[in-house]
């Protein structure tokens, strides 16, 4: 409070979101805070629950940061035929780049990649299950090689609500699905970069398919903080 020319004034400030401080990001009628990238999936939210439904062309990704070291927390439901998944420190290309994996490949400008903590009902490739991370639009590999794809996957429930969290400390990088530890690894690419709520593309003819979001929210990391 402050007394300008005989009147007194109320000033109210934003509090800036430090170490600490849980950051709700899917509370309101609004995605104002939120851009979209990627294809033509559309996204609303309504009562807190971030809806994407698939649309024409590529990926699509909400997308919402940077950020470095956090920890994300969220529930998620997705309809079974469709992939998904959250990418966490990730940009989207200047130009466009030979993909590392398959050079032969070029990626567009404006295409995402890095880190994406996979959302799916089923296992897919070696050591693809719900919970794990994939290089997204440039290594196309799973990122942690020693998860027990079958046995990590059947803590997923396919059409229910699922709980997940990412820790993302220095270059460890770790996930727990319904409070189950899935993934845990190193890795020097990204320290900081968006996150972003992913609808996969599909083929000509089927769908629509949805995933929703609710309850999600992020807290930055102070340096040295001991995160169990």
């Amino acid at each position: 409070m402050r007394f300008v020319s005989g009147m007194l004034l109320v000033v109210f400030c934003a509090m800036p979101v430090v170490a600490g401080d849980w950051l709700e990001l899917s509370q309101g009628s609004k995605l104002s805070d939120w851009k979209k990238v990627g294809g033509g999936a559309t996204y609303v939210i309504e009562d807190g629950v971030i809806t994407g439904t698939t649309g024409p062309g590529k990926n699509t990704f909400l997308t919402r940061g940077p950020y470095s070291d956090f920890i994300l927390e969220f529930e998620v439901r997705c309809d079974a035929e469709l992939n998904s998944g959250v990418q966490i420190r990730s940009h989207q290309y200047e130009k466009e780049t030979p993909q590392e994996s398959k050079p032969g490949r070029i990626r567009e400008k404006g295409e995402v990649y890095g880190y994406q903590c996979e959302i799916t009902s089923k296992t897919n490739r070696e050591n693809g299950c719900a919970g794990n991370f994939w290089d997204e639009g440039r290594r196309t590999r799973w990122l942690d090689t020693t998860v027990n794809a079958s046995e990590k996957q059947a803590v997923y429930k396919a059409g229910e609500w699922n709980r997940f969290r990412v820790v993302a400390q220095g270059n460890r990088i770790r996930s727990t699905v319904n409070g189950v530890p899935v993934a845990d690894f190193k890795d020097d690419r990204d320290d900081s970069g968006f996150i972003g709520l992913q609808v996969h593309s599909i083929k000509p003819g089927t769908g629509p398919y949805s995933v929703s979001w609710r309850n999600v929210r992020i807290r930055k990391l102070s340096d040295g903080e001991q995160v169990p």
